[in-house]
């Protein structure tokens, strides 16, 4: 996707994102019987960058459940192509992004979409990880915040490793639990945020993902 490539999104809650939403909500309420908490956290207008824990790839899913908005997300390319499938995507908050490409393209979109006022799913780990720790994360998502004067909520989900581990092909039957915490102001400075600020917000992030995540998991403990 080139940098004057337009970025089409499909802002309402339209009649086939409201049907598909409700048939993944039900499916993940049968399979995962989240508990969630703290979901008033997660403002209702403006711009919103949700950052959450990534331990397996369902972790899209409970979106569903953690905010009230439709939140948007990145998907690769070569999906928007499949008939019928891709225009679904876009009805459900997808846009696509080439992987193949430099971050900076993707950053690019990202803080577009946030520029419009929309809640964007960014998770600041950059990848799926394991383990109970949340290590050093990428600084993506504060740079992005800073750029576009976007809250940032850390969201912790408990649970979901094992509801769908890597490696594996389908969902399993597994309780799931989710903290939201509360957002982060982004980097603010006179004129250009300064890098050493974006990593101190970005290690702000890690210490409150890491709350939460804690949270999230103890909560599946007690229940």
């Amino acid at each position: 996707m080139g940098e004057d490539a337009e970025l089409i999104l499909s802002t309402g809650k339209t009649p086939v994102y409201r049907a598909v939403a409700g048939l993944l909500r039900g499916i993940s309420r049968l399979l995962f019987r989240p508990i969630v908490v703290g979901e008033e956290r997660i403002p209702l207008t403006g711009p919103v960058l949700v950052a959450p824990v990534h331990r397996s790839n369902v972790d899209f899913a409970f979106t569903l459940f953690f905010s009230p908005r439709k939140v948007f997300f990145m998907a690769k390319q070569e999906l928007f192509g499949v008939p019928v499938f891709g225009n679904l995507l876009r009805q459900l908050g997808a846009f696509p992004v080439d992987r193949g490409s430099a971050d900076r393209d993707a950053l690019r979109l990202a803080e577009e979409v946030l520029r419009r006022g929309e809640a964007l799913i960014m998770f600041p780990e950059g990848t799926r990880r394991e383990g109970e720790t949340i290590e050093d994360l990428r600084d993506g998502a504060m740079f992005v915040a800073s750029r576009t004067g976007a809250a940032v909520v850390p969201v912790g989900i408990g649970g979901s490793d094992r509801a769908m581990p890597g490696g594996a092909k389908l969902p399993r039957p597994a309780r799931v639990s989710i903290v939201v915490g509360e957002p982060l102001e982004p980097p603010r400075a006179e004129g250009r945020v300064p890098r050493s600020l974006i990593a101190s917000k970005t290690e702000e992030l890690r210490e409150r993902l890491q709350s939460v995540y804690d949270a999230s998991r103890a909560l599946l403990e007690r229940s």
